[in-house]
């Protein structure tokens, strides 16, 4: 009963609340410590006109048992355009909570994003993660806050609005190489000054999860999923998939 009233006040959180490009992915909590993983990710969303893609690269390792940090190149296709590597990327997670001790899982992300580009903003992302299972039932629900500054002229930075979003997602774990369930992301606006309905980004859709162990502490974990727009801003359908070799 803890449990479900702890995520529920959460989920209440997170259905009044940001953004979801085509391949991101939604956060856990834990942390392995000596983990090694190459890390892949996918997206394809379509609008008016063709579509929009993105993929990254990554390389990840579990520095401590409460620390995790994974580098990236991330690439992306404007509809119409040719591919082109958009930025570099850092990653930290943190698990603030030991697994299990609570009724919920609690841990922090934090992103550093450097574009290629000179003249696109870098992007810092941070927020608390939160995870809680029933029996089979996992359950994951993160608050996202970004913060763009574009480092560029004679007068210093410009810095602009913090904005704020969600991930979510409910899986059942049917069987270790296959388990399935439901993701969600979504974009509202400044933190303090939500975008008006018709402007707010919300998608949500079927996902399929899984992991097989491949001998000598090797594994290829993978997920994916089929993601519809929830509202008028939002993509008519976005693809979306990740797939880690960990070592």
């Amino acid at each position: 009963m803890k449990q479900l009233i702890a995520f529920a006040c959460l989920g209440a959180v997170l259905c009044n609340t940001a953004y979801a490009g085509p391949a991101d992915y939604v956060y856990t909590p834990q942390v392995e410590q000596g983990e090694r993983e190459i890390d892949f990710k996918f997206g394809s969303a379509a609008r008016p006109g063709g579509r929009d893609e993105a993929a990254s690269i990554g390389f990840g390792y579990g520095a401590t048992e409460r620390w995790f940090t994974e580098a990236y190149l991330k690439y992306e296709s404007a509809a119409g355009g040719g591919t082109r590597l958009a930025a570099a990327e850092w990653e930290n997670k943190f698990q603030l909570t030991e697994t299990g001790q609570y009724p919920v899982d609690v841990g922090l992300i934090t992103e550093l994003e450097a574009p290629t580009n000179h003249g696109d903003p870098y992007e810092f992302r941070f927020g608390p993660l939160f995870q809680t299972e029933f029996g089979r039932l996992q359950l994951n629900g993160n608050l996202l806050f970004e913060q763009k500054y574009l480092g560029d002229g004679e007068e210093g930075g410009e810095s602009y609005d913090t904005e704020i979003g969600y991930q979510w997602q409910g899986k059942y774990r049917w069987r270790p190489a296959l388990e399935f369930g439901l993701q969600g992301f979504g974009e509202m606006g400044q933190w303090n000054h939500w975008d008006n309905r018709e402007r707010q980004n919300h998608r949500l859709g079927p996902a399929v999860f899984g992991r097989m162990a491949l001998g000598r502490h090797q594994a290829v974990e993978y997920n994916a999923a089929w993601l519809f727009g929830a509202s008028q801003a939002a993509a008519g359908h976005t693809f979306r998939m990740q797939a880690e070799y960990e070592f």
